[in-house]
C-alpha cells in the first residue's frame, strides 16, 4: 500500500496542496483527475522528492516511499542535446543491463541513431517511456504519457502497463482524456484546489464521472453568455 497522508505544498504564500490524503493499493493503475492548476503536477513531484513538502508523510509498504522506488516520466520530456536515442537509453542501462532496446524498438520503431532534437513529440514521450521501462521501479508516475502519441501508440501503451500490472507494478497515471483514464485505470481520484474529493474503483466509474461534471459542469454560463 502506498499511503499519503497530510501532503501539503507551497510556493511563497500560494499553498497548491492542502492536506491531501490517499492511499493506492500495490498492483494496480490508478488514474488522477483533475482541471488544469489542481496540483496535480505539483503531487507528482512532490511524490517523486522534486518539491519538499510544507508538512506531511508517504509510506510505501513498511518504509518511507523514496525516489529509488519510483519511475517518473513528466509531461515535457528533455533530452541532453546531440545524443541519440541509442545512447539516452544505454545510460539507462548502465543502472538495468538487462534492458533488451532492440526488442522494445521493434514495439516502438523509434530511430535511435538520430538525435533526439530532431525527435517529434510522441517520439521523445516514447523514447523517455523506455527509459523509465529500464529502470524497473515498482512505482511509475506517468504524467500525461497518452499526450501527443498516435492511436496506434496508445493502445500499445496501454497493453504494457496491463502488462506491468500483471507483474505486480503500482501506476499512478494522468490524463486530459477522460476515457483515456476509464478504459485504463482500476482507480479514479478526482483532485480539485490541492485536495482529494473522492476516490472511486472500477465499478463506479460511470458514478465517478457524473459527479465531476456536476462539480465542473459550466453548462448555464456558457448559455448565459452564448444568449447575451
Amino acid at each position: 500500500m502506498i499511503s499519503i497522508s497530510n501532503l501539503s505544498v507551497s510556493f511563497g504564500k500560494n499553498q497548491v496542496l492542502k492536506g491531501l490524503n490517499l492511499e493506492l493499493a500495490e498492483g494496480q493503475i490508478h488514474g488522477l483527475v483533475g482541471l488544469n492548476g489542481s496540483g496535480k503536477s505539483t503531487f507528482f513531484n512532490a511524490v517523486y522528492g522534486l518539491v519538499t513538502p510544507k508538512e506531511g508523510s508517504l509510506r510505501f509498504g513498511d518504509h518511507d516511499l523514496h525516489k529509488t522506488d519510483i519511475g517518473y516520466l513528466e509531461t515535457v520530456n528533455c533530452f541532453y542535446p546531440r545524443m541519440r536515442g541509442r545512447e539516452y537509453l544505454q545510460l539507462f542501462q548502465l543502472a538495468k543491463p538487462g534492458f533488451n532496446i532492440q526488442g522494445w524498438n521493434e514495439l516502438f520503431g523509434l530511430p535511435l541513431e538520430k538525435l533526439t532534437e530532431h525527435y517529434s513529440t510522441g517520439m521523445k514521450k516514447k523514447l523517455a517511456f523506455l527509459g523509465i521501462l529500464c529502470l524497473d521501479k515498482p512505482i511509475m508516475l506517468l504524467d500525461e504519457p497518452f499526450n501527443g502519441l498516435d492511436l496506434e501508440t496508445n493502445q500499445l501503451l496501454r497493453q504494457i502497463l496491463f502488462k506491468l500490472r500483471e507483474k505486480g507494478k503500482t501506476m499512478l497515471i494522468t490524463s486530459h482524456i477522460f476515457e483515456t483514464l476509464t478504459s485504463t485505470c482500476d482507480t479514479l481520484s478526482y483532485l480539485k484546489e490541492g485536495k482529494i474529493v473522492f476516490s472511486s474503483p472500477r465499478a463506479d466509474f460511470a458514478e465517478a464521472e457524473r459527479r465531476i461534471f456536476e462539480l465542473e459542469n459550466k453548462s448555464d454560463q456558457i448559455s448565459a453568455l452564448l444568449d447575451r
